[in-house]
């Protein structure tokens, strides 16, 4: 396994962990995956507490001891004592005493962030939580809530990255470089677009670059992100298939000619979740807890 740092903590994690986003539309499938990568040294786990999926983490992560986990609270959930809550509902979840790095899943521009990342800094300071992160925050917003804290830094910023969608290439990728925090890469594979008709061209691109390394146009897809500094990526891990793609896209590394090639492919893009939908993502938590409904049923009804 290849490893990075974490921030600016001294820590390494994995470049790449298992993502389980709509893992439990196939409970007993995802699971599997998730213990096969565990045991194939895949030592790093995203979840969150919106997903439904804390559980099936903490039943694949029993006997297995080293694995970085992390989890995040849930934008509804960013009043003080609903994060110390959430956090603690968490724990009990995942089935352990700690979480590795525990973020926040969407900036809620209703809640003071000073309030939020109080309530952060504490769930450290009392030692149920290692480490702080935020997911899908702009650089000024990543600014803001590092600038409300008074003891800690936030290590990392988990955003949708992937060749097809770049939004944070025109600043907060510099930022993430220039300032020690980690870039977690969710949706490599622009949440299955890039298999689809419409991006068929960027996929035969791809493949025609994978040929000389022995590699799948998804492999390819994957190195690609993780020749930039500070990213780290979370595929989600939904078979053993997908696992040993991700295995396979790690361990060797494209050529400087064949990421800058990558780098300057045109025609092919989409936009992000936070660039479409930001405005009313950020603005608002009602869709929150909807979404947390929504995906924690899925879970049920695979059962």
């Amino acid at each position: 396994m290849e490893y990075k740092p974490l921030g600016k903590t001294g820590e390494k994690i994995p470049v790449v962990g298992l993502g389980t986003w709509q893992s439990n539309r196939n409970e007993a499938e995802s699971l599997a995956a998730l213990r096969y990568g565990i045991r194939k040294g895949i030592r790093f786990v995203d979840t969150a507490e919106m997903y439904g999926t804390e559980e099936m983490v903490g039943s694949a992560l029993k006997g297995h001891k080293g694995v970085f986990l992390a989890t995040k609270v849930s934008p509804h959930h960013f009043r003080y004592d609903d994060v110390i809550r959430s956090c603690d509902a968490s724990l009990k979840a995942l089935g352990v005493k700690q979480i590795d790095l525990y973020q926040l899943h969407w900036p809620n521009r209703r809640v003071p962030i000073s309030e939020t990342m109080a309530a952060m800094e504490k769930l450290v300071d009392d030692g149920k939580i290692r480490h702080i992160g935020v997911s899908n925050f702009s650089v000024k917003e990543l600014v803001e809530a590092q600038e409300s804290m008074k003891r800690y830094e936030i290590v990392s910023n988990q955003v949708e990255y992937s060749v097809l969608v770049r939004d944070v290439e025109n600043e907060l990728l510099a930022y993430c470089e220039a300032n020690g925090v980690t870039m977690i890469a969710y949706s490599p594979y622009a949440n299955g677009s890039l298999f689809k008709e419409k991006y068929s061209g960027m996929l035969e691109l791809l493949d025609g670059i994978g040929k000389a390394y022995g590699k799948s146009g998804a492999q390819v897809a994957l190195n690609w992100l993780l020749a930039k500094n500070p990213v780290v990526a979370i595929p989600k891990a939904s078979s053993v298939a997908h696992v040993d793609t991700m295995l396979g896209s790690i361990g060797w590394g494209l050529g400087i000619e064949d990421i800058e090639k990558i780098d300057n492919i045109e025609g092919f893009s989409k936009r992000s979740l936070a660039e479409s939908l930001g405005f009313i993502l950020k603005n608002t938590s009602i869709w929150a807890g909807v979404a947390t409904k929504h995906y924690h049923g899925l879970g049920k009804k695979s059962r």
